[in-house]
C-alpha cells in the first residue's frame, strides 16, 4: 500500500544512472530522499551530494532509522540485501525504480516511450530535444546524460512524459520489463535482437517482452517501428496492437523514409517522404545509418504529437547529442578520439558504419571492451568476429571482472583477434589499458580515428590516451 503523501522517501542501491536520477527527480518535486549504495563513486555520488541528498555507504537496516515512508529498490539489489529484508520486516511500502517513475511522474500524462535493443537513449533524446524547442515542456528520462539539459532527466508542465523504456527486469519482487509500468500512448520500437543473457534466455524470451509491451497499446495510441529490422516487421506483423502503426526506415516501403542523406563529422543532412509523398529536409549533428533510423522514429513521433516540419527542423538542427555516444573527446596530432557505448555486436557494427561514413578514407582504429553482462559472456563470440572487421585495426581488452563467470561461459578476446587475423584485420589483445595506450601511441598517424567501445569508464583511456598522445 502507497502511502498518499509520503514525505521522506529511502532508495536501495540508488548510485546507478537510473535510480540516481530518479533520487535528484524526487528531491527536485520536494520530497525528502535518502539513499545506500555499496562503493559510492562518482559521478553520481558527486551529483547527489550537489542535490542535497544523503548517501549512506552499504546496506545495513540502520539506514532505515528515521523510518521512511517508501523504499525504492534498485534491480540489482536481491531478496536477502539487508535494506530490503529490514523493509519487509518493517512493513515500509516498497517500489521499483519504474514503478515509483511511472506512480510520481507520469500519472496523468502521455506516455512517449522509446523501446528496443538498440537506439532507445538516443532516440529519447532526440523526441524530449525537439519537444522542449518547441516549447512543449515535456517531463523526460533518460539513461545517458543529454547535453541539451546537461541532465539525464527534465522536469516540465507540459502534457507528455518522454521516457527510454529498457527491457531489463524491475527489481527482485517485479521480474516484468520495466517498460511494462509506462503506460504508453505513443511508442517507437526500434529493434530485436537477443540481448541481457544474464536475464534472457535466447532471442524468443526477449521478444515475448516486447509481445507484452504490444499488448498494453491503447486503442488511441500510436506505435512507431523500424521496418529496416526484419524482427520488427515479424512482430508487427504477427501480434495484435490495438494503436495505430507505422514504420520508418531507409529501405523502400516504411511510412516514414530518408529519400536520400549524406554524413560527414559535423552531422547528416537528410530528405524525407512520408507515405510517398515529399515531407521535408532535415539536418541534425549525427551520423551513420543508425541515427539517421534515430532521427526518422523522432521526425514521425514529433508529427504526431502535432509539431511542423519548420519545428521539428529547428529542434534536430540545434539537437546535442548524449554523452558517451559518438563523442568526440578531442583530437591531438590530427589524431581523433571518440567514445561511444556500443557492446553489443550490432551496435559495434552500425557504429562502425558510422564512423566510416562520417571520415570516409581514414584509418579506423576500434577499442573494444567487452563489459557487459551479454558482452562478457561468448554467445556473440562469432558475431563480434563479423561486427570489427569494420575497422582497419582492431584492439581487445580482457573481459571486465572475468572471474565472475565460469571459463566455459567466457568470451575469448585472443581467439577473435586470431579469428581477425586470419580475415586480414589487423588485430591485438592486452590485458590492460596501458599496452593499449602504448600501442596506440606508437602506432597511428595524423588522420586516424580512434574510437573506444564500452558501456563503463575503462580506465579512463579516452584522457589518458590524450594525454600520451598530446606527449609523444
Amino acid at each position: 500500500m502507497i502511502p498518499e503523501a509520503p514525505h521522506h522517501i529511502h532508495l536501495v542501491a540508488c548510485c546507478g544512472t537510473a535510480m540516481g536520477s530518479l533520487a535528484g527527480m524526487l528531491k527536485a518535486r520536494g520530497y525528502h530522499v535518502t539513499g545506500s549504495d555499496q562503493h559510492v563513486y562518482p559521478p553520481m555520488s558527486t551529483q547527489l551530494e550537489a542535490w542535497g541528498i544523503p548517501i549512506y555507504e552499504g546496506f545495513d537496516p540502520a539506514h532505515l532509522d528515521p523510518r521512511p515512508d517508501l523504499v525504492v529498490v534498485g534491480n540489482v539489489v536481491t531478496r536477502d540485501n539487508a535494506e530490503a529484508a529490514a523493509t519487509r520486516e518493517l512493513g515500509i511500502p516498497a517500489m521499483s525504480f519504474p514503478q515509483a517513475l511511472a506512480h510520481f511522474f507520469i500519472q496523468n500524462r502521455q506516455g512517449v516511450v522509446v523501446t528496443g535493443t538498440h537506439g532507445k537513449s538516443t532516440t529519447t533524446a532526440l523526441i524530449a530535444w525537439v519537444l522542449a524547442h518547441a516549447e512543449c515542456d515535456p517531463n523526460v528520462f533518460v539513461g545517458a546524460v543529454m547535453r541539451n539539459f546537461d541532465s539525464t532527466f527534465r522536469l516540465g508542465d507540459g502534457p507528455h512524459m518522454v521516457i527510454e523504456g529498457d527491457e531489463y527486469d524491475s527489481a527482485y519482487f517485479d521480474k516484468g520489463p520495466k517498460f511494462l509500468h509506462y503506460r504508453p500512448r505513443t511508442a517507437v520500437l526500434t529493434s530485436m535482437e537477443f540481448d541481457h543473457a544474464d536475464i534472457y534466455r535466447d532471442f524468443e524470451h526477449v521478444r515475448s517482452a516486447f509481445v507484452r509491451f504490444l499488448g498494453i497499446m491503447p486503442a488511441e495510441g500510436y506505435l512507431v517501428a523500424c521496418a529496416d529490422h526484419y524482427q520488427v516487421r515479424e512482430v508487427i506483423a504477427n501480434n495484435p496492437v490495438a494503436s495505430a502503426v507505422q514504420t520508418y526506415g531507409i529501405e523502400p516501403g516504411a511510412d516514414w523514409r530518408a529519400e536520400t542523406y549524406t554524413s560527414s563529422p559535423e552531422g547528416t543532412e537528410l530528405t524525407v517522404s512520408y507515405q510517398n509523398q515529399p515531407y521535408g529536409q532535415f539536418r541534425a549533428p549525427l551520423y551513420g545509418p543508425h541515427n539517421i533510423q534515430n532521427v526518422l522514429a523522432t521526425i514521425a513521433v514529433a508529427h504526431h504529437l502535432g509539431l511542423t516540419p519548420a519545428q521539428i527542423a529547428s529542434g534536430l538542427a540545434t539537437y546535442a547529442h548524449i554523452k558517451r555516444r559518438l563523442e568526440v573527446r578531442g583530437t591531438v596530432g590530427e589524431v581523433t578520439v571518440i567514445d561511444d557505448f556500443a557492446h553489443h555486436p550490432t551496435a559495434v557494427q552500425v557504429t562502425l558504419e558510422g564512423v566510416r561514413q562520417a571520415y570516409p578514407g581514414q584509418r579506423i582504429w576500434a577499442v573494444f571492451e567487452p563489459r557487459t553482462a551479454t558482452s562478457r559472456r561468448n554467445v556473440f563470440q562469432q558475431d563480434y568476429i563479423q561486427a570489427l572487421q569494420g575497422a582497419d585495426y582492431v584492439i581487445l581488452s580482457d573481459i571486465h571482472r572475468k572471474e565472475s563467470l565460469a571459463p566455459s561461459e567466457r568470451l575469448s578476446p585472443e581467439a577473435i583477434v586470431e579469428a581477425l587475423r586470419h580475415h586480414i584485420v589487423g588485430a591485438d589483445f592486452y590485458a590492460g589499458t596501458s599496452g593499449i595506450i602504448d600501442q596506440l601511441c606508437r602506432d597511428t598517424r595524423p588522420g586516424d580515428v580512434v574510437i573506444v567501445m564500452s558501456n563503463g569508464g575503462f580506465d579512463n583511456i579516452h584522457e589518458r590516451l590524450l594525454t600520451a598522445l598530446a606527449e609523444r
